[in-house]
């Protein structure tokens, strides 16, 4: 319902509203209201502007009940005519709610949840909106949303479209349409940071109109309109944030051309063990195409499990070398930079570039001639860890910076690695597929280059993957024996270290003594887990790389990089409780070998998520595919964490649904700020105002570059 405009003491004049004021400014908002409020994170008029509608209640368009289709969604109204609560079997309760009109009959059903009973009055008006289907030849609709219409003399809910805003205890839905509809009309008098002429191209309706429309339509256009354009602002913000970074780095910043032809280069490709494919040859096209630019290259790779990211980054590795700078490439596990320096150390040797490992494992003997060569310049390319970043690591001429993993570190990470060079180009590599619309959000200000197609030695497509009941593990253990019994290995992977109050985790230390004494006596069991000493870690996958392990039980530090290409089994421990993301990254741990593998995973998922999560990792190898399916399934909250990347919260916009509109404003945005790279336009002085808004204390990580 809309509100009346009563109580107009407190409503503001002719001035622009002040959205940072208390909620308790607004109209109809008492003390009681104003706590009830807080628990939905509503604290300012501005909170309760953009509190947005989450679905909406079509009364415009309400079919006669004898009219509504089976398998198509609806908003039906009539009449309650039965309330029968039922138990077919011990621990099952349904509700069935009969609501009739003058054509019909329409079930609402409710599955263990007796009081919804107790919500419903004989002969009250109401409106339910769901998926109608048909069952035992009733139509019916299973946890529909539900509003009360009230009498049927009360007309003033026909053809109407309500909005159903997030409430909590103590508020209604009726009364926050109320509260809400009475601050749009009183502070939703605020300037359009948009300039005018993009407003006009991109056809959007005024940010005033838009946030009318949204929290009351008047028709389903309005309202698809309105979402639009506050869809389109919040991206294009991010995106405006973005653009402004990316000019600080590459375009303000000053940087060094590499030269592209040198002996390093030339010599790599007889060091590699295969042709690159076409993906590589493209992405070691564009990342050189940087690094001989004048301005810093600011580039990420994304390539799937098994694409071969090392063999591109080898490329920029030998032509730092060749133009008499130096390379760090920097892994976020020890297990990782040690296999980076055990793979391409010997590459490099053969194209004549000198390297070095530093880790925290490091001695100290070793550690002080380390230090010496990489300040002298004798060592071109430094392999290591977070070690990198203590001040006693200093570089004579650090002109590229690799991260691998990237996720796994700090902006200001990156930042304090690429530092200790001057005009030192950065370039950051993820083996964890990233959506398109994920990666332009959260990385924005880097260039992407994709790797989907895999060499012909990584043998990854050679993987069967299989969902294992809990109560059907031996079969997966006779799978393992078999592999080892035929010259091979494998992994058992454990979501836990240690034991925990989820009762059903397999802590990895007690599951290695289990498996040693009861399942696999005869067989050599080794232990890696992330809490294990860096020495221990590194004799441990020593161990297992040299075949001295049959059976390696590990925590998710195997997850990204590990390579041992004779391992052909994995088997997974409660499967249910990894993303996707994560799943596919362990799989690739197999197969890598060009054998045919078997990834196992044991899971009895309780949820309709985690049955489709289980479904998606054994029909799918796609890692880009199961990144979109984890976004899907998951929600963006979970994937996305802006806040934890410094991004402001998108309230209206989905990452998912909304890519064709992030294209569209990144486009926008780019266009702008190649024009008015510090937004100093006077025009553009309402949208500065905006964005550093929206960014809050990270726009000093926007503007510092």
């Amino acid at each position: 319902m809309r509100p009346t405009p009563a109580d107009t003491s407190r409503r503001p004049a002719d001035v622009l509203a002040d959205w940072s004021c208390a909620v308790q400014d607004a109209r109809f908002v008492d003390a009681a209201r104003a706590e009830a409020l807080m628990r939905v994170d509503i604290k300012t008029i501005g909170d309760l502007v953009v509190h947005f509608p989450y679905r909406y209640i079509d009364l415009t368009a309400t079919p006669n009940l004898r009219d509504v289709r089976p398998g198509t969604e609806a908003t039906v109204v009539g009449r309650v005519h039965e309330i029968k609560v039922k138990k077919p079997r011990p621990r099952l309760s349904i509700v069935e709610v009969a609501l009739v009109d003058d054509t019909g009959l329409v079930l609402g059903v409710w599955f263990n949840q007796p009081y919804m009973a107790s919500r419903f009055v004989a002969g009250e008006r109401v409106a339910f909106a769901g998926t109608v289907q048909l069952d035992f030849g009733f139509k019916q609709m299973r946890n529909p949303f539900v509003e009360k219409l009230g009498a049927a003399e009360e007309p003033e809910f026909t053809g109407r479209i309500l909005p159903v805003h997030h409430s909590t205890e103590g508020l209604s839905t009726n009364w926050l349409r109320r509260i809400i509809g009475a601050a749009i009309d009183d502070y939703s008098r605020v300037p359009d940071f948009l300039p005018a002429g993009l407003r006009l191209r991109r056809g959007l309706v005024s940010r005033r109109a838009a946030l009318r429309a949204i929290h009351f339509p008047e028709s389903i256009a309005d309202r698809d309109a309105a979402r639009y354009r506050l869809a389109y602002e919040e991206l294009f913000c991010v995106q405006i944030g973005m653009a402004v970074r990316r000019h600080h780095l590459t375009v303000e910043a000053p940087g060094f051309a590499h030269t592209l032809e040198g002996p390093a280069r030339a010599a790599l490709p007889g060091s590699l063990p295969f042709e690159l494919t076409e993906d590589q040859v493209n992405a070691v096209s564009q990342i050189l195409s940087d690094m001989a630019s004048k301005q810093p290259m600011n580039r990420m790779l994304l390539g799937d499990v098994g694409t071969g990211k090392t063999a591109v980054a080898a490329h920029a590795l030998a032509v730092a070398a060749d133009s008499g700078g130096q390379a760090a490439m920097m892994a976020p596990t020890e297990v990782l930079a040690i296999q980076y320096a055990e793979k391409l150390g010997p590459v490099l040797d053969r194209a004549g570039v000198s390297w070095v490992l530093l880790t925290g494992s490091t001695s100290a003997a070793q550690r002080r001639d380390i230090l010496q060569m990489i300040a002298s310049g004798d060592s071109q390319v430094v392999f290591g860890t977070h070690a990198l970043f203590e001040k006693t690591v200093q570089f004579e001429r650090l002109t590229l910076a690799i991260v691998d993993e990237q996720h796994r570190f700090g902006v200001e990470q990156r930042l304090a690695l690429r530092g200790k060079g001057i005009a030192s180009d950065l370039l950051v590599m993820t083996a964890t597929p990233i959506p398109r619309s994920l990666a332009l959000t959260l990385y924005g200000d880097l260039e992407t280059t994709y790797l989907r197609s895999r060499p012909t030695l990584s043998g990854t497509h050679s993987i069967t993957s299989r969902l294992v009941k809990r109560s059907e593990r031996e079969t997966a253990y006779e799978e393992l024996r078999r592999a080892v019994s035929a010259g091979h290995q494998g992994y058992v992977i454990c979501a836990l270290v240690d034991e925990s109050d989820v009762a059903e985790a397999k802590a990895a230390v007690k599951e290695a003594e289990r498996l040693k004494s009861a399942v696999f006596p005869d067989l050599r069991v080794g232990l890696l887990t992330g809490k294990m000493r860096p020495a221990e870690k590194a004799a441990a996958m020593r161990a297992f790389r040299e075949g001295d392990t049959d059976v390696l039980v590990a925590t998710t530090v195997v997850e990204v990089g590990v390579d041992v290409p004779n391992a052909t089994v994995m088997i997974v421990e409660d499967a249910e409780r990894f993303g996707l993301a994560q799943l596919h990254q362990l799989r690739g741990r197999i197969g890598r070998g060009g054998e045919k593998s078997n990834f196992l995973v044991f899971a009895d998922p309780r949820t309709d998520e985690g049955r489709e999560r289980m479904r998606a990792i054994v029909s799918n190898s796609d890692g880009f595919a199961l990144a979109e399916e984890d976004l899907r399934l998951r929600g963006e909250g979970q994937v996305l964490g802006s806040r934890q990347h410094g991004l402001p919260e998108l309230r209206i916009a989905s990452i998912l649904l909304d890519s064709e509109i992030l294209e569209i404003a990144r486009g926008d945005a780019r266009v702008l700020v190649e024009g008015d790279p510090h937004l100093t336009d006077a025009m553009h002085a309402p949208l500065l105002l905006e964005v550093k808004l929206r960014f809050g204390k990270a726009w000093t990580w926007v503007s510092s570059g």
